[in-house]
């Protein structure tokens, strides 16, 4: 087939314009069209297509400009540049190696260790101390002596030994033939020899390579003390990737720009860990002695700095003060381990709550479980909306609900049913934004100061005047002295109500300062903790802060407390949405902060975990056979009260024993009749023994009652029934006083000790109601402590 000519083409062109001229610019090429999408071979070159040799040197051309042929090249390039430093360097580490063992051998050889120990024995005062010291030096110094001397005894015996037979094998040597010598003599001379040989060729090697090997270490020990290969410095371990040590710590301080830290590290300082880096729960754990000049809110104020030197992120590292300011509390958390949630509430499925005992509130930074202190403390619970300040409220009021002695109430302020499950476990409850909420929780906060009053008085009333309410003074129902849980939320909007806010906040500030002693617990939850808001004697006065996380250093020291941001205590690193559960806590533990992982309790749709632990505690209290408690007091019922014979309750309880003392009298009245005695106090026996005429008397120093003055006074109680006087009066008032004036020389009582008033005679029939001369003046005795 012929190829089609230059002329066919034009009349192609022409017939497909529609017979229009076309004017065509440039040539027309005779090509087909190739898609660049679809792999094309490579062209093969002229190199390639020759022999060997080519091949050889494209080769090494790929090589050369391959990855690690190219970092090699520029690591080779970039080492021939700093040569010079390098050298300057080398020659500074072996002059610093030779100082670093010249200043070894003076402290060895001047015992400055020793000598520094006794000094500072001698200044703390430390005889004992300073002593041992001494006493270690001279003990070293006799052992070196003793050791130079055995050594100079043996050179001297080698020397006593060597030298007479080398002089005897020189002198031989020099008058005989070696042919004329004894076959074995001859085997000596010749090892002797070969030994010369080899040590005129190695001493002149040794006294070249010596200075070489000299120097290098020298260099070796005067290098910089940077961690080398990680296996070397870092064991095989599965928490490889989180350990931190304490190399790691002085090197991540050593780059926060603080200046007195700087100038440390320049001058050759290494810093002392008081406590070493150590496996702490989910962490490790370090407290470094800062130098001169370096506190620990400095070092908290580069937190992020240090967290990003470590390898961490903000939330992870916690730089705090320690006992000192000079002192750095450091707890950083293995990678990734605070992302997790707490996990599951522990009482979710089963369990009792002692409130004294606290409360299951979370996972601390360490991974353990934080029993959070209800009783004797105050909450103030705060963060941004939706962080998880209402479910820690809520976590807290469940475990107090597993109590079956403790008294709930609960306020919201604001159209919220995150507590509507707790409506048949609490005694109180108000929820809404209007204004019969805010009376209502303005009322009952007046009502427990109230309470507050009368569980002071009833402490006073106890044997030994108890100083706070204990769980042995709960169990005692007829004290009503249980404990009394009050939570309540969006506090700030009780405090900011224009008509009940500025008495609500009085009210709760009075309660926190008193309260405590007295088994009443306030839980207050908000999410404006300002100081327009919030009192700032609550923030002031409050036990256990917890933060959420907060936008401002003014709401987290708001929560907290002041000075706990610039101490590097801040809920500020908390991230919204992402740290959702995680607040920062003071003083729910002994350590100076925690980083709480709360537990949390479903309450939303499709899942209600609450209800099902309300019942269970409505089930408990059921089971004890008691009822949901009330601070409302319980009325007398109709009727006559049940007589009481205490006279014969009194020796009752003393029995068979000649004499007990007045606090076992009345710890055993008690237990005979907790209803009445109960609230008994010293002074109210006294006043039964003074109505009845029974003296209490000294006995070995402690006040005691005696069984005879107890069972004299029941015959006397008796013969006076008998002989028709009603019961409890012992004669009949005379119808008059007297009319005579008493003598001038009665206007004064005559000086006697306090215990020596006298006890009115039983056989006179005086009445105790009589005139003031047939009474005795002098109160009744009183026993605190039976103690006069």
């Amino acid at each position: 087939m012929t190829e089609p000519s230059r002329e066919d083409h034009e009349r192609a062109a022409l017939a497909h314009s529609g017979g229009r001229d076309v004017e065509h610019v440039g040539p027309v090429l005779d090509a087909e069209l190739i898609d660049d999408t679809l792999p094309q071979p490579r062209p093969r070159t002229a190199g390639q297509r020759g022999g060997p040799w080519q091949r050889c040197v494209a080769w090494a051309g790929r090589v050369w400009r391959s990855g690690p042929v190219l970092r090699a090249r520029s690591v080779s390039a970039y080492r021939v540049r700093k040569a010079p430093v390098d050298v300057l360097r080398l020659v500074w580490f072996v002059l610093r190696g030779n100082w670093r063992w010249l200043v070894k051998f003076w402290n060895w050889a001047t015992y400055a260790d020793l000598r520094a120990d006794a000094r500072r024995a001698r200044l703390s005062g430390d005889a004992e101390a300073r002593r041992a010291a001494q006493e270690l030096i001279r003990s070293d110094a006799t052992v070196r002596w003793a050791r130079l001397g055995i050594v100079l005894r043996r050179v001297a015996i080698t020397l006593r030994f060597a030298g007479p037979v080398a002089g005897v094998l020189w002198l031989v040597d020099s008058v005989m033939d070696r042919a004329d010598m004894w076959p074995w003599l001859v085997d000596v001379y010749m090892g002797l020899g070969a030994v010369w040989s080899a040590l005129t060729v190695a001493v002149p090697l040794l006294l070249i390579a010596a200075p070489v090997v000299w120097a290098v270490a020298a260099a070796f020990e005067g290098r910089d003390r940077a961690p080398g290969a990680g296996w070397l410095v870092r064991p095989d371990r599965e928490d490889a990737d989180s350990w931190i040590d304490e190399r790691m710590i002085s090197k991540a301080l050593a780059h926060l720009g603080i200046a007195p830290l700087d100038r440390f590290y320049r001058d050759g300082g290494e810093l002392i860990y008081t406590v070493a880096a150590r496996k702490d729960g989910d962490g490790t754990f370090a407290q470094v002695r800062l130098p001169l000049g370096v506190t620990a809110d400095m070092v908290a104020a580069r937190r992020s700095k240090l967290a990003a030197n470590l390898g961490r992120a903000s939330l992870e590292t916690w730089p705090t003060k320690g006992d000192e300011d000079g002192v750095l509390d450091l707890w950083v958390a293995d990678k990734g381990v605070l992302g997790g949630g707490a996990g599951e509430w522990p009482l979710v499925h089963d369990g009792q709550v002692d409130v004294f005992d606290g409360v299951p509130f979370g996972l601390s930074q360490r991974g353990r479980v934080i029993n959070a202190p209800l009783v004797g403390v105050n909450w103030l619970i705060g963060g941004r909306p939706g962080q998880g300040k209402s479910a820690a409220l809520r976590t807290l009021l469940l475990g107090a609900a597993l109590d079956p002695t403790a008294e709930l109430w609960a306020f919201v302020m604001g159209e919220s049913p995150d507590f509507e499950p707790f409506r048949p476990r609490l005694s109180r409850y108000g929820m809404g934004m209007d204004d019969s909420v805010a009376e209502a929780a303005t009322t009952a906060l007046a009502d427990l100061l109230t309470e507050m009053e009368r569980r002071g008085k009833i402490l006073g009333e106890q044997p030994g005047r108890p100083p706070k309410v204990s769980r042995k003074l709960a169990d005692k129902a007829g004290l009503g002295l249980h404990p009394l849980v009050c939570g309540i939320d969006e506090c700030h909007e009780l405090f900011q109500h224009p008509k009940y806010g500025k008495k609500a906040a009085e009210l709760v500030v009075r309660l926190i300062k008193r309260g405590r002693k007295y088994g009443i617990v306030l839980l207050l939850a908000t999410q404006s903790p300002t100081k327009d808001s919030i009192p700032r004697e609550v923030t002031r006065n409050v036990s256990c802060g917890v933060a959420f996380s907060v936008a401002d250093q003014v709401a987290n020291d708001g929560l907290l407390g002041s000075g706990k941001y610039a101490a590097g205590i801040r809920a500020t690193e908390l991230r919204i949405n992402t740290d959702r559960g995680t607040c920062v806590a003071v003083g729910i533990t002994d350590e100076t902060f925690e980083l709480v992982r709360t537990f949390y309790v479903p309450f939303e749709d499709g899942a209600d975990d609450v209800t099902p632990v309300v019942g269970r505690a409505l089930a408990l209290i059921a089971e004890m056979g008691r009822a949901v408690e009330s601070s409302a007091r319980p009325q007398l019922e109709p009727g006559g009260p049940v007589e009481v014979d205490e006279l014969a309750d009194l020796a009752d309880v003393i029995g068979g024993d000649d004499r007990v003392r007045t606090q076992q009298v009345l710890t055993r009245l008690v237990e005979l009749n907790q209803e009445h005695y109960g609230g008994w106090s010293f002074a109210a026996l006294s006043a039964l023994l003074a109505e009845h005429g029974i003296g209490a008397r000294k006995s070995h120093g402690v006040m005691t009652v005696r069984a005879a003055d107890v069972t004299a006074a029941l015959a006397r109680r008796e013969a006076g029934t008998a002989a028709g006087e009603e019961e409890g009066i012992r004669g009949v008032l005379p119808a008059d006083s007297p009319g005579q004036s008493p003598p001038d020389d009665q206007r004064k009582h005559g000086p006697g000790s306090p215990g020596s008033c006298r006890r009115p005679d039983p056989g006179s029939g005086r009445s105790r109601g009589g005139s003031g001369t047939d009474t005795d003046p002098s109160p009744a005795p009183r026993w605190p402590g039976e103690r006069r």
